[in-house]
This record gives C-alpha cells, structure tokens and sequence, in this order.
C-alpha cells in the first residue's frame, strides 16, 4: 500500500493509528466508511506543503485496532475525535471531514464542544437515512454476512466499493481499499462498522446545524449513488451561512472521482480564511 501511519495513540475505544506532515496552521482530514485515512494520501500530501495536515484512522479502520466487541458507533468515534484533539493540542484546527467523519465531526462540535477554524464537509453523513440500499441490508442482518464464506465476502465488498466512485477505481487502489476488510478481523470488523450504525445519533443533532459559529463548506459529487445530492440541498438548508459547491464527474468517493476540483475546493475554503483573518 505505501500508506503508513507511524503514530499510536490509545483512546477509550482502542489504539488508534495516525501521522501529521507539513507545517503552518493545522488541518484535521477525517475519513468516512468503509474506507480509512488512505483516501486522503494524494490530498493531504497537496495540504502539507502549506499546512500541518493531521490524518487517522477511526478505531476499527484502516491501520487502526479492530478487535471483537468493539464500540466503534459514531458516538464512541465522537469520544475519540475529541481526546485526539486534546492529545494534539489542537484548539481550532480546520477539519476536512469526508461520509461518516463529517458526522464525527458535526457531534464532536455540537455536543462535545470542539471548535473549528473551518468545516468542510464532503459528501457527508448528516441528515437522515444514512447509506445505501446494500448499507440498510447489512445493518439488519449484519450476523449473516458476518457469516459469509471469505471469496464471497471479498467480491461483496469489492464490489460494494466501486459503487462509490463515478469513475472506474484504478486496480492497484481498489486492492488498497479493500485490504483493511480481508480476512477474519477484517470482516467481522467491516460488518461490525455497519451493524452499529445508527441513525438516532444524527437525529440528535440534526436540528442544531445552525448553531455552528465557523464557516462551512458542503462539497457533494453530481453523481453520488450512496448520498445523493438532494441530502446536499437538506444538510445546505440547515447551515444557512454554508456555502455549497458540486464536484462534476464525481460520485460519493471524491478524492478518487475529481481529486483535482476537490483539492481546489479546499485549498480555496482554507485560504479564504486566512484573507479574513489577515483583515
């Protein structure tokens, strides 16, 4: 794969990997599921030459521990987010958040009192129902699919995984995607994500999208097939002072879809901010 997170971090919910590269104002770039830091490589190797880019995998992830019992709801990885800001002593960071992490993200701030420089959220899970037809399945019978023989559950997840994207993944990063979820960890891991998943931690919050004092970036691919863009109209009507920006040629994985409008999108989020702070 090439990707490594060198840096461990225990949190309440298991060890969580991580790395920081570059210097200047600190950026978070949270991942979504059932993906891991690894989408964000291209980007946060663009970030760092300007910024102090911090990425991690959420416990159950990625490099990150996967064990059996694990909480790794969206509220245990609201708990986690907010002991890795404090572990990074990180007080206003500017957070990319990408699918379930823009949902980590919205709690942490809402409920765990985080503050953000700036808050982009890009295809994010936000407001009700969560996923795609194949998520909703799996939620309800997660034990099954626990179950499956491991060549099946492979070409499932493959194949769930090039649903993501608008356009067809390169071979070598549809292997990296799906690695993380290979073999008996893995795939109790992978079902388990999903098992957990609950929309009542949206519903908590959903309401109070407004309050959110920094500013906001909602980016959404035209050709999402997991959010459609319609969950983009809702998330932009409950932040007024959001700015919305569609990523054309570009499904629910933008990072691998439109990597080039992507990366302009934030880079112009994030200096806008700076022009307004040098004011």
């Amino acid at each position: 794969m090439g990707w490594e997170l060198p840096e461990r971090f225990e949190s309440a919910h298991g060890a969580v990997r991580w790395a920081s590269s570059g210097q200047g104002e600190p950026v978070v770039l949270m991942h979504g599921t059932p993906f891991s830091s690894y989408v964000w490589r291209d980007i946060a190797a663009a970030l760092s030459g300007r910024y102090q880019v911090f990425v991690w995998d959420m416990p159950g992830y990625g490099q990150s521990e996967m064990r059996d019992g694990q909480d790794v709801s969206l509220a245990a990885q609201q708990e986690v987010f907010a002991e890795l800001l404090r572990h990074w002593g990180l007080a206003e960071p500017a957070v990319i958040a990408h699918d379930f992490g823009g949902a980590v993200a919205l709690r942490t701030a809402l409920l765990s009192g985080a503050r953000y420089r700036r808050l982009a959220l890009v295809d994010a899970v936000s407001v009700r129902p969560w996923g795609s037809e194949f998520f909703r399945l799996a939620h309800d019978h997660a034990e099954v699919f626990t179950a499956l023989p491991p060549l099946l559950h492979e070409a499932l997840v493959r194949r769930y995984i090039t649903t993501a994207a608008h356009r067809e993944l390169r071979a070598d990063v549809l292997d990296d995607l799906v690695a993380p979820w290979l073999g008996p960890v893995g795939q109790a891991a992978f079902y388990r994500q999903i098992g957990q998943a609950d929309e009542r931690y949206t519903r908590e919050v959903e309401d109070r999208y407004a309050e959110l004092d920094c500013p906001v970036l909602i980016a959404w691919g035209e050709q999402d097939q997991w959010l459609p863009p319609a969950r983009a109209k809702d998330l932009a009507a409950r932040i007024p002072h959001a700015e919305l920006a569609w990523i054309g040629e570009c499904g629910h994985l933008a990072q691998e879809d439109n990597p080039a409008q992507l990366t302009a999108l934030i880079t112009g989020f994030l200096a806008a901010g700076e022009v307004s702070s040098a004011r």
